[in-house]
């Protein structure tokens, strides 16, 4: 059994935009259960049921946790989000962006509305993420953003998604060099499609089918497999930054 003396996020306060279910509550979980403190946000009334299981869960490890709630689209939002987690737990040392919105239709299809609510989520939430954890962020903090391995995909379909999640790569490497002086480690994690209700009403099943061929073990991505390496990442892999870490199973690479 852990101790606390061994405990590698003791003592660290996280906040996770997203932290409320799937991958983001796993995380908050997995790092309240090593000592941290975590601010959990989440987007709205419909997963808030969700999060305030993700938030006991934080408080029965041990650690201090609070329910935060917001538009991210909004940069007054973002950066209220980081006020209020500073508020309830303390400055921030890791800032964890697991928010996303994904959309599967032809370009022919998509309509003005649509191509702007993927990019206001996919980029410019986490634009402005970037901006608000380096003006709050520890000295010697990490960030780490959410995005997808469809990034070094060749298909059809996700013109949105992926094209929305792309500038973060050019985000982070920006970052990384703005904020290194102060040590601050950022990186982004693409992880393969998600065997998660996220990926699921998007595709049929024959396409879910083809999505599992193409990786290791013919399965989907599973949250389990990506949350240990956003810890490694905000502790032993401190000294990786600027950088897109393709967690797929071999799904995609370039």
């Amino acid at each position: 059994m852990s101790t606390s003396t061994d405990k590698k996020f003791a003592d660290r306060n996280v906040l996770i935009a997203g932290g409320g279910k799937n991958l983001g509550g796993l995380v908050a979980r997995q790092v309240a259960a090593e000592g941290a403190n975590v601010a959990i946000h989440y987007n709205s009334a419909g997963s808030k049921a969700e999060a305030e299981e993700t938030l006991a869960a934080v408080e029965q490890a041990g650690g201090r946790g609070v329910l935060l709630t917001g538009d991210l689209t909004s940069p007054a939002n973002v950066e209220q989000l980081f006020t209020d987690a500073e508020a309830a737990i303390g400055t921030i040392d890791v800032a964890v962006n697991a928010v996303g919105k994904v959309l599967r239709k032809p370009i022919m299809e998509t309509t003005e509305d649509e191509y702007d609510a993927m990019f206001d989520v996919n980029a410019k939430a986490a634009y402005f993420f970037l901006k608000s954890a380096g003006t709050h962020l520890a000295d010697n903090g990490k960030i780490i953003t959410i995005v997808t391995s469809l990034l070094a995909a060749f298909t059809d379909g996700y013109s949105t998604y992926a094209g929305g999640k792309s500038p973060v790569e050019h985000f982070t490497r920006a970052a990384s060099k703005e904020f290194a002086e102060r040590g601050i480690s950022v990186t982004a994690v693409a992880p393969g499609p998600m065997d998660t209700p996220f990926f699921y009403g998007q595709e049929t099943p024959e396409r879910v089918d083809f999505h599992k061929s193409q990786a290791m073990g013919q399965q989907l991505t599973k949250i389990e497999d990506i949350a240990p390496i956003v810890r490694f990442l905000a502790t032993d892999g401190w000294w990786i930054t600027g950088q897109t870490i393709f967690a797929n199973g071999g799904y995609t690479t370039r």
